[in-house]
């Protein structure tokens, strides 16, 4: 599809009005309920950079941004610097923690992929598809598609400890 059929969409603007010149989708957030395991899945199974944490005890949730940092670049270590360099990178994810959900039986949050159904995925993409998958199966992840099912061959779907969907994409 061309772009000018893109932007003959309905709804679609013609041009970006000029007030959102700078805007950045920064992140999505994910409740989860044990945050240990979430941040292994996050940090050693996808390579996520643990970049910050945010405690509420007051209200009893806690807050961790992760990132996909590139090699070389710094997370500024002051809190104020760190606050403003997360905010203009795109593609952060926000893990947050209710206080306590880790010992509740059974899910605790509704993935969006049953009735009624919401939220679908988020989506990491890699530089070698075939390998990252074949990683994934080494590791026990367990799959909600692998390459090898459906029609669409080009893409798998991984699950995070709560069940949500991680939609794994070629970048190469």
């Amino acid at each position: 599809m061309s772009t000018e059929t893109l932007h003959q969409q309905p709804g679609v603007a013609a041009q970006p009005p000029a007030e959102t010149t700078g805007f950045v989708f920064n992140h999505t957030m994910l409740r989860v309920k044990d945050i240990a395991a979430s941040l292994d899945f996050y940090t050693r199974v996808l390579g996520f950079h643990l970049v910050d944490r945010r405690d509420f005890p007051e209200a009893a949730f806690s807050l961790y941004f992760l990132a996909y940092v590139p090699a070389g670049m710094q997370v500024p270590e002051d809190d104020a610097a760190r606050r403003l360099w997360m905010a203009g990178i795109p593609g952060v994810l926000e893990l947050t923690h209710n206080h306590g959900t880790e010992h509740q039986d059974g899910p605790v949050y509704h993935d969006g992929n049953s009735e009624p159904r919401g939220f679908g995925h988020i989506c990491v993409s890699v530089p070698a598809l075939e390998a990252a998958c074949a990683r994934f199966e080494e590791l026990g992840v367990p799959f909600q598609k692998r390459l090898q099912d459906g029609r669409m061959k080009n893409l798998a779907f991984i699950k995070d400890p709560d069940g949500y969907w991680v939609e794994i994409i070629g970048n190469r």
